[in-house]
Parts: structure tokens; C-alpha cells; sequence
């Protein structure tokens, strides 16, 4: 057995030692540098007022001229070539013209260049020379399945001094993604590598999921091996432990025992990230917990008038159902909103919903559900709202959490025992993810980086007895 286990551990080490090197220090990259993506700070910052007396036709009509028939949300926002509805659900999403409701899904360079310009000066940038650079469906940086329901994506360079680029969404017209060249160079030597991510995987999200899930497993499996093989091989010299090996041996020995705890639970939880619903339970609502949520929206109560009663100059307006009432939500800043209840024409007086408000959906989701509670900064499972500052709430029935947001009315989460399990596994064990280490930044940064440096130290030991056995085997097959 033990013969089998050091075959089993040295062959998986010469393959995979290179890749437990590259997690490791690209490891220890992405934690200063994530991979490109636009803040909700951003992209609010890129949005202009709503001209309302542009507009002509409500979002009723709106959503009766889309033919969507399971429409979810509707939103007002304002373009450079005027006031868009973009109407999203299940089936879909689609962009219709305030003005006459045709279709405004962007069809020509220049407008697309015309949006990016526009929100790029809203934000500060420079924009004076900026170049529609490609129409693609994918790219390095535009691979996230996210983005799906917005492809093809113009790539918009602004040739500014960070090497700023904007994409452009060709189904809505919204700026969806901004990288700048730090960003781009930094994630190719941390994001990329680490999961694996070249474009022409990574834009075939199935083959791309059991590529690396496969890769992960096995690299596992090594670990696990060499983690038993350690012990095992430990000596008793003069009272003191001992290892049978010398030179390279001996410091990859004594590495992966001082590591083993780190590095075993960082690979395997790193196979988690990848999990997918294959081992735990996913944290989507079902279809009709959804329904539980958002009842059946009636969007034809909406009135005509419903756009001439907006407050001025709202930088963005949605129309959402929560238990069956369609309500509107009007964003005047990024931590600033008003909620209401367009068919009472009146403000519900508060900014977002409240507990009770939540709570009653409960008896529609489950029968022994409790009342909702806002989600405390410091819980072990809080999660971010869609807009800074809001509360999220928790409504608990029985073994199954499900989180709401209280500013947009959406379920972000539905957490049982098995996705609880792997908020404990996976983010905790991965990107330790723990609450003493989060309110000390510092001091998790340090042990992050340590930590990862350890093991690829200890990963680089592995790769120069990798190499030697390989120089031997090949050496020893071309002898006579």
C-alpha cells in the first residue's frame, strides 16, 4: 500500500507540481488585484438624469410592446440618444425607446462609442480619444457568464492615461464592464492562470467547469497522498523526529508537513469553488419561491401618467413586483432612493422596504417561517445589498434562510444546511473569509500572503524533484 501511495504521489506531483506553484502565487495576486469588473459605484456614476419630457409612453406600454410575457423588471434609464426602458425576466432582456417604443439595442459603432464617451466624462475619465475598438462576443476580460444576456459587447478604448477600456452592451446599451491596463497586466499573471481562464476555454462555461473541476479533484488527490505519505515517513533519530530524505527530498518533506493543514484545505477548497451544485445545494430560489416573492406582477395597473409623477431628475428608475404590488424605486444618488407605490400615487414613506414588509411574504414561502430581520454587519453570513447602505434582510422558515434586498425587493440567496456547510469550506477555508480576519485587513493580508508564500515555496520543491525525475526516467529509456 505504501509502495502504491508513493507511485500514486510521485507521478500526480510531476504533473501537477507546476500548477500548485501557479495557484499559489497567482493566489497571492488576486488578492490585491481582483479580475475586472464594474463597481455599482461606477456604473452609477456613469449614469445621467432622466430627461422625462422626452418621454412619451409608460412602462405598461412598455412592457406590452416588449412580447415578453415573463417580464421581472423594469428600468428607466437615460442614453445619449434619449430616455430607454430595458425590460428583464427569465426569457430575456430588451431595450425599447421611451419615445416610441421602438427597439434601442445598439446596432452601429458610433452610438455605441456616442454611450461610452458620454459615462466616461460622467465619471471623471478622459474621453477625448476614444476609438470603438472591436464588436465581439467574447475577450479576455468579457468571459463571465454575467455578461451573457448582453453580447456581442463593443470594446471601447479610451486611450487615456490608465489605458482605460469600456464595454458596451449591444442588447441594452449600458456600459457593463471597464478594465484599465494595471488591471489587465496584474490578472494575467493572477486571475487567468489561477482559474484557468484562457478565452477560448473559458467562453464554453461546460467544458471550462469539468476541465478545471477535474484538474482541481485530482490536484486534490495528490495532496492528500503526499499529506499521508509525510507521516508515514517520519523517523524517531535520538528522541527527535527525522526524515529519510536529504537535499531537495528532505526540504520538500519538511515543507509539506509544516504546510500540509494550509495547503490540504486551500486545494481542496479550491475544488469546492467549483462545486456547481454537484456536491451542495445551489442558492437560487426555485421557480416557485421566486413566484412566493414577487407574486404575479400586474403590470397593466401601472397608470398612464405613471412617468409625469417621478421626482426630478432621478438618475435611474425601476419598477419591481414584491407580493404581487408592482412598486417603483427611484435612485437620485448612489446611497439615495425613494420607494413607492405607484398605484396609491404616494410614497410609502420610507426608502426601502421594511421588516414587515418582508415578513409577510413568509407564510407564502413556508409555514413556519419567522419574522424578518435585518442582516448585522458582523454576521458570519452577511452579504452585500445592490446599493450601499441598504439593509438586507433574513427571513428564516425552519431549516432554510432566504436573504432580501431591501432597496430592490430581490432575493440575492436561499441558504440551507448544505449551502451553509459550504460558506464554511469554501469561502472560509479559501479566502479566509472569517470575521476576526475581516475586521483586522492587515493582519489577514499578512497571513494570506504568508500562508500562500509557504506553499509555494513549498510547491517550487516539488518542481525541482519533478524535474529530476523526469531528466532520470528519460535518461534511463534511451539507454541501450
Amino acid at each position: 500500500m505504501t509502495r502504491a501511495l508513493i507511485l500514486l504521489h510521485r507521478w500526480l506531483g510531476v504533473a501537477f507540481c507546476l500548477f500548485f506553484a501557479m495557484w499559489f502565487a497567482t493566489g497571492i495576486v488576486m488578492h490585491f488585484v481582483p479580475f475586472p469588473a464594474l463597481t455599482e459605484a461606477e456604473r452609477f456614476g456613469g449614469l445621467a438624469p432622466v430627461d422625462v419630457h422626452a418621454i412619451r409612453h409608460g412602462p405598461a406600454e412598455a412592457v406590452a410592446a416588449s412580447a415578453i410575457k415573463d417580464i421581472e423588471r423594469v428600468r428607466l434609464l437615460q442614453r445619449s440618444d434619449g430616455p430607454v426602458y430595458l425590460l428583464s425576466g427569465p426569457s430575456g432582456v430588451k431595450a425599447l425607446s421611451a419615445t416610441d417604443l421602438s427597439s434601442a439595442a445598439v446596432t452601429s459603432e458610433q452610438l455605441a462609442l456616442a454611450i461610452a464617451v458620454d459615462h466616461a466624462r460622467r465619471r471623471g475619465l478622459d474621453a477625448s480619444q476614444a476609438t470603438v475598438v472591436e464588436l465581439a462576443h467574447y475577450d479576455q476580460w468579457s468571459v463571465p457568464n454575467g455578461l451573457d444576456p448582453h453580447r456581442p459587447l463593443y470594446r471601447i478604448a479610451l486611450h487615456d492615461g490608465p489605458g482605460t477600456e469600456l464595454y458596451v452592451s449591444s442588447t441594452t446599451g449600458e456600459v457593463v464592464r471597464d478594465t484599465t491596463r494595471a488591471e489587465r497586466w496584474w490578472n494575467y499573471a493572477g486571475s487567468v492562470p489561477h482559474w484557468i481562464y484562457p478565452t477560448a476555454l473559458r467562453s464554453h462555461w461546460a467544458a471550462w467547469d469539468r476541465t478545471v473541476w477535474w484538474l482541481s479533484l485530482i490536484a486534490a488527490i495528490g495532496a492528500m497522498t503526499g499529506a499521508v505519505l509525510g507521516i508515514l515517513r517520519l523517523r524517531i533519530a535520538r528522541r527527535r523526529l527525522a526524515s529519510p530524505y536529504r537535499g531537495w527530498h528532505a526540504w520538500h518533506h519538511w515543507l509539506g508537513l509544516a504546510s500540509s493543514i494550509f495547503v490540504l484545505t486551500w486545494i481542496v477548497s479550491g475544488w469546492l469553488s467549483m462545486d456547481h451544485g454537484r456536491l451542495f445545494s445551489l442558492d437560487k430560489l426555485s421557480d416557485v419561491e421566486a413566484k412566493a416573492v414577487t407574486g404575479t406582477p400586474a403590470w397593466d395597473t401601472l397608470s398612464s401618467d405613471e412617468v409625469r409623477r417621478l421626482s426630478a431628475q432621478p438618475r435611474e428608475v425601476e419598477w419591481f413586483p414584491f407580493r404581487g404590488q408592482v412598486l417603483r424605486r427611484e435612485r437620485i444618488a448612489l446611497g439615495v432612493q425613494r420607494l413607492l407605490a405607484p398605484g396609491a400615487g404616494k410614497s410609502v414613506d420610507r426608502a426601502f422596504l421594511a421588516a414587515d414588509d418582508v415578513s409577510a411574504i413568509g407564510p407564502s414561502l413556508a409555514s413556519t417561517c419567522n419574522a424578518a430581520v435585518p442582516i448585522a454587519a458582523g454576521d458570519n453570513y452577511a452579504i452585500e445589498p445592490t446599493m450601499p447602505g441598504a439593509p438586507v434582510y433574513r427571513l428564516v422558515c425552519g431549516n432554510i434562510w432566504y436573504h432580501i434586498d431591501a432597496a430592490s425587493g430581490a432575493a440575492l440567496e436561499k441558504l440551507d444546511s448544505s449551502r451553509r456547510a459550504y460558506r464554511w469550506l469554501y469561502s472560509a477555508l479559501h479566502t479566509l473569509d472569517i470575521l476576526a480576519l475581516l475586521a483586522t485587513p492587515a493582519v489577514r493580508t499578512v497571513l494570506i500572503v504568508v500562508l500562500c508564500g509557504v506553499g509555494l515555496a513549498f510547491s517550487l520543491s516539488g518542481v525541482v524533484i519533478g524535474w529530476r525525475r523526469l531528466r532520470l526516467t528519460v535518461s534511463s529509456t534511451r539507454r541501450p
